[in-house]
């Protein structure tokens, strides 16, 4: 797994984009944290993207996002044969089946990211993920869908790198817990996880595969924890053939075993 090296200006300027990718404005300390690089090194590459329309900083919170020429790239990969657009259609479905929040996750290094987000008509809405929020593989339904199906030595992979720093931003995650949830998905199929990332929340998700039979993307129900588990036998066959239409024609998919 490639690690962005401190010394490329190019990997430099990634890091920040990518940080400014989370739909929350920054603050300058909080970028320099979230990419490791030091605020000097942030606030010089932050000007130069703000004078080339990339980013731009709020006067009155100082607080930093994405300018408007990120969202020209934005609109010029939109008009690619993207998951996105294909998956639209089905999030609907989902949200008007279940009533709860549907999310559309694809990866990105070491992290998931929502792409796309439908509300039901429940009351109670699991609006803690907005589009363009990242989690490190693992954490959460629809990231433990992308990372459950990766070759083994890709997961371990994924988790000598996250593992360190899990402790500290999810408190009821451990590598042992990532461990056993990956076994769980592959023996069951799909991805339930209950009270893990928000107490009384949990996320239901199965992968959507490519041709290669590797997860491009995950379709994930999150909710309030009982209303997942009491209706697995209503939402996990309305998932299933969700992911079968987006995954790749021929793409291998196992099998659900039902109901744990």
């Amino acid at each position: 797994m490639a690690h962005a090296s401190d010394t490329n200006p190019v990997q430099k300027v990634c890091r920040v984009l990518r940080v400014l990718s989370n739909p929350v404005p920054m603050r300058l300390a909080e970028i320099a944290q979230a990419t490791a690089l030091n605020k000097a090194t942030v606030l010089r590459l932050l000007e130069s993207l703000a004078r080339e329309g990339f980013a731009r900083r709020d006067l009155d919170s100082r607080r930093w996002t994405l300018g408007e020429e990120a969202a020209v790239l934005g609109i010029a990969m939109q008009r690619r044969d993207h998951v996105r657009e294909r998956a639209r259609p089905w999030l609907v479905r989902l949200a008007s089946l279940s009533g709860d929040t549907v999310l559309l996750s694809t990866r990105s290094g070491v992290e998931s990211v929502c792409i796309d987000r439908e509300f039901g008509d429940y009351p109670i809405r699991a609006n803690y993920l907005d589009v363009g929020s990242r989690r490190p593989l693992g954490v959460g339904g629809g990231s433990m869908a992308l990372l459950a199906w990766l070759h083994d030595e890709e997961v371990r992979a994924v988790l000598d790198e996250i593992g360190p720093g899990l402790r500290a931003r999810y408190p009821r995650i451990s590598r042992g817990l990532l461990e056993d949830a990956v076994d769980a998905a592959r023996r069951l199929g799909y991805v339930l996880l209950l009270d893990v990332v928000v107490e009384r929340m949990g996320g239901l998700a199965v992968p959507v595969f490519g041709a290669d039979g590797r997860p491009v993307a995950a379709i994930s129900i999150a909710a309030l924890s009982d209303r997942l588990s009491s209706r697995l036998d209503l939402l996990l066959p309305a998932l299933q053939q969700a992911a079968d239409a987006l995954s790749a024609p021929g793409a291998a998919r196992p099998a659900l075993r039902g109901a744990a």
